[in-house]
């Protein structure tokens, strides 16, 4: 796997799915608290597939899905991502994440989504990013809001009402270079 998937912050170790992270994914993706906003709780096949799938979009396309570590450990504690927006080729990239419960309310979220997003205007180029999120999933728009990112409203993805976050690679305020 090329090194420039993986992503290093202060904390954490991002790295592509790979099939050794099914059972971590597996124990997460199947906790009911955790999928609350994101659909059903995965089955141990399910997420089988999805690493298959976002292992072949990487290759595709050189982004996708991540496994979230704690830095200099084996310790997965969640996920996060940068991908086409409802999985739509023509869709803007959108940055994404889920923590494993107990990781929940200690920056990680953020330190994870900080992370994406950098990957997506420094290493993809992109001028755009958004993230989405269910209208009641109140924690992750409050890291769409410390990440930056502005409100743009409801609109329907997913099949469902969600919340729309935007950023643009030059923010009002920022120097765009002539």
């Amino acid at each position: 796997m090329p090194h420039d998937r993986e992503v290093t912050t202060d904390r954490l170790y991002l790295t592509p799915f790979a099939p050794a992270h099914a059972e971590a994914l597996f124990a997460m993706n199947s906790d009911p608290e955790v999928m609350r906003y994101l659909g059903p709780p995965q089955t141990r096949a399910d997420v089988e597939a999805s690493i298959a799938k976002v292992r072949a979009r990487w290759d595709a396309l050189g982004y996708g899905w991540w496994a979230i570590f704690l830095k200099g450990t084996d310790t997965l504690i969640g996920s996060a991502c940068v991908q086409n927006l409802a999985h739509k080729e023509d869709a803007p990239l959108e940055i994404g994440w889920r923590l494993m419960t107990r990781y929940h309310g200690h920056g990680y979220a953020t330190e994870a989504g900080q992370a994406a997003m950098d990957f997506g205007f420094e290493r993809l180029g992109v001028d755009y990013l958004c993230a989405v999120a269910d209208l009641d999933n109140t924690p992750s728009q409050k890291v769409m809001q410390r990440l930056g990112m502005s409100y743009v409203g409801v609109q329907t993805h997913y099949d469902i009402p969600s919340v729309v976050y935007e950023k643009h690679r030059h923010a009002r305020g920022a120097e765009v270079p002539v």
